[in-house]
């Protein structure tokens, strides 16, 4: 019996290996195929401890699945399972290799090691149990979009929690029959083979010694058909997903948009040459290895789905979808694009038709429809839910980029903001002149840098073009500039020598115009030495502290509401009269889950007297988008319910006498939306917006 178990063994261990072999060398050419990215390389070797972190708290620990508490548990404990019960198939490899009745001292004869594995097991069939109810409540076919599902693999799930309940009965079958032959050295420690065991009572030792090579072999069986399964499958991320945490970017896929790059190289428009250097991603080889590794990683969970507000409001972007798609024409693509170029022209037009060779990335007919592109307003929601740290906003940037530099198709709203950037160096076309009429508006003096910064200033107000030039934001304006007056901070604005950040073209993915305001900015700061910049517009604050450094602007950046909230815990500002109303804080995307500024702005608004604060169902890194970021806000929004719309009736749940913000963005499209509810009798008509600043002058001046 031994060898006949051993060789059925043996030769199902070798098919299984050579066709999951197969298909890794494939997956291995896709990656490798893929454009350079040495950065994600040396950010590993620069940092080691961040790594082994991350791997802790992020793979081990299951951090971010933790978050959703139910599913959370259940895969912390599938996962376990898969890690610990790899000693189970240790054990039945020693079965198989030596005889039944071998064993690893210690390993296979210490109690408490059989407890473990037993009770994991039965977790493990627990969070598949739980698994299951969650499926079933969110199936697609009941709720359509509002499951997370949507668009999944859904088949796929099923066969992996089928396979995963295959490994557990046939382990506790193979361990029951070994305990009833005497050949399980765990004693009662491995108390559920142990019960299990007491199932074959009475049987004779033949039948028990066929029982458990039959045992054996189907515990075998189940772990190498499910390996060719995982291989082929979106479990695939079983393997890939702690390397996708490893090469992420740290601390995460947020803030920075990442330069553009050709070849491993920062691109330089100079000399770039659009037929021969890569221009964002037109096709799918334009992709770099970590692309690729983030398409094969995803886990088809649709926690970035369900957080998304464009798919909330009904548009066609759903950020788990786009990685499917690019992942599934990626597989489809790869025989042609890892082929040699000998072998190419080999492939039979109905071998390239199958091969999507001639399929646009982005074109309505493409692989992904523009409308799924331009909908993105680069919120993060999904980088922040994702689990196995897949980049969704630097994929979509890309692709934009290629879209406006390459093939000039983008919004044709969004070309007027263009144009306005390039002429006048903000998005609204006005001229430079207009930056200082908010200062007349003041009872004191602001100091204007001209060339240099006064050497007793604390702060260079970075003003932004909102604050300077929107109505709205200019209250903002004034009342940040009254509370640096009142607390005795020493600051000065550039006035006409501001332009903007480029923000919104890098967003929309014209990065030669970023480059040329940035280029612009960086230079009149570093001449007027600028070292601490305090900013407004969230947007401002993000590109300025983060984006800055990749051309050589180097400065210590704080938003107002960092800044605003340390003068007051300092004593330099204290607010003294009661604003009696029920206040719900929207959290800006690019202040909040860009940069994980969420305490301050709350800090400030519990310091007023009076104010009674409730949050909105979605908040902090939760937070719902007000639909301006990513250059939606200079592009109509015709598609699907609005955003702005959908974030205001989430704060009319609270019953809010105003709504407080920090970003001017924020404020226009809060505002714009309250308004039409004041319109149509939904809102109460003393419902405002305003900055959290405002907040604090009137309890300050009042």
């Amino acid at each position: 019996m031994f060898w006949i178990t051993l060789v059925i063994g043996l030769a199902g261990t070798a098919v299984a290996l050579a066709l999951a072999g197969r298909r890794v060398l494939f997956l291995y050419a896709i990656a490798k195929s893929g454009q350079p990215d040495p950065e994600r390389v040396l950010q590993v070797k620069r940092d080691p401890k961040a790594d082994i972190e991350d791997q802790v708290t992020e793979v081990l620990g299951q951090r971010k699945l933790l978050k959703w508490s139910v599913a959370g548990a259940a895969h912390a404990a599938v996962m376990w399972a898969f890690f610990l019960l790899a000693t189970v198939y240790l054990e039945a490899a020693v079965a198989l290799l030596f005889g039944l009745d071998e064993h690893i001292p210690w390993l296979q004869t210490w109690g408490p090691i059989g407890f473990v594995q037993d009770t994991i097991a039965l977790a493990c069939t627990a969070g598949l149990i739980t698994f299951t109810a969650i499926r079933v409540k969110n199936s697609p076919q009941r709720i359509g979009r509002k499951s997370r599902f949507k668009g999944s693999h859904l088949s796929g799930a099923w066969i992996t929690l089928f396979m995963i309940f295959n490994v557990i009965w046939t382990m506790f079958f193979f361990r029951g029959v070994a305990w009833a032959s005497g050949n399980l050295a765990y004693g009662k420690g491995a108390y559920f083979s142990y019960a299990v065991g007491h199932l074959f009572d009475g049987l004779g030792h033949d039948t028990l010694e066929v029982l458990e090579s039959v045992g054996l072999l189907l515990h075998i069986a189940v772990a190498l058909i499910f390996l060719v399964f995982v291989v082929h499958s979106k479990h695939l991320h079983i393997f890939l997903a702690p390397l996708n945490v490893m090469f992420k970017r740290r601390p995460d896929g947020l803030g920075a948009v990442q330069p553009m790059m050709s070849g491993g190289k920062p691109l330089d428009f100079e000399e770039a040459d659009p037929d021969e250097d890569v221009f964002g991603r037109g096709k799918i080889e334009d992709f770099t290895w970590k692309g690729f590794l983030d398409m094969a990683t995803c886990t088809e969970c649709g926690r970035c789905q369900s957080q998304c507000p464009a798919w909330n409001t009904g548009k066609p972007l759903s950020p788990k979808m786009l990685v499917l798609e690019l992942r599934d024409h990626a597989l489809a693509k790869a025989p042609y694009f890892t082929a040699s170029e000998e072998q190419r022209e080999k492939f039979t037009d109905e071998q390239k038709l199958a091969m999507q060779v001639d399929k646009e990335l982005v074109a309505e007919d493409g692989v992904i429809h523009p409308d799924v592109l331009w909908s993105c307003t680069n919120c993060g929601a999904c980088v922040e839910q994702c689990p196995v740290d897949i980049e969704h906003i630097d994929h979509i940037l890309d692709m934009r980029r290629f879209q406006v530099m390459i093939e000039s198709s983008f919004p044709s709203e969004a070309g007027v903001m263009l144009k306005n950037l390039e002429n006048k160096g903000n998005p609204w076309g006005m001229s430079e002149t207009k930056r200082l009429e908010w200062i007349g508006e003041l009872d004191f003096e602001v100091e204007i840098v001209d060339e240099k910064l006064p050497e007793d200033t604390e702060y260079l107000f970075w003003v932004g073009c909102a604050g300077a030039l929107e109505d709205r934001a200019k209250k903002t304006t004034k009342a940040v500039a009254e509370l640096l007056h009142i607390a005795g901070v020493k600051f000065a604005v550039l006035g006409p020598m501001e332009a903007c950040t480029g923000d919104p073209a890098r967003r929309l993915g014209m990065e030669f115009v970023f480059q040329m305001l940035a280029q612009q900015n960086v230079e009149t700061l570093n001449e007027a030495g600028a070292k601490k910049i305090v900013a407004t517009c969230p947007h401002c604050f993000n590109t300025l502290a983060n984006e800055y450094p990749q051309i050589g602007g180097e400065y210590e950046v704080v938003h107002h509401t960092q800044l605003l909230a340390h003068l007051v815990e300092t004593g330099k500002l204290t607010p003294v009269t009661p604003i009696e109303e029920n206040i719900t804080y929207h959290d800006p995307c690019f202040l909040g889950r860009h940069n994980k500024v969420y305490k301050q702005p709350r800090d400030i608004m519990a310091t007023v007297p009076g104010v009674r604060t409730r949050e909105m169902h979605r908040h902090k890194d939760r937070g719902f988008c007000c639909g301006a970021g990513g250059a939606r806000m200079w592009m109509e929004e015709r598609i699907g319910k609005r955003i702005n719309t959908e974030r205001v009736d989430e704060a009319l749940e609270t019953d809010p006498d105003t709504v407080s913000t920090a970003c001017p963005f924020c404020l226009v499209m809060l505002g714009d939306a309250i308004n039409e509810k004041k319109n149509s009798g939904d809102a109460k008509e003393t419902l405002e917006v305003v900055d959290v600043s405002q907040l604090l002058i009137r309890s300050i001046k009042s």
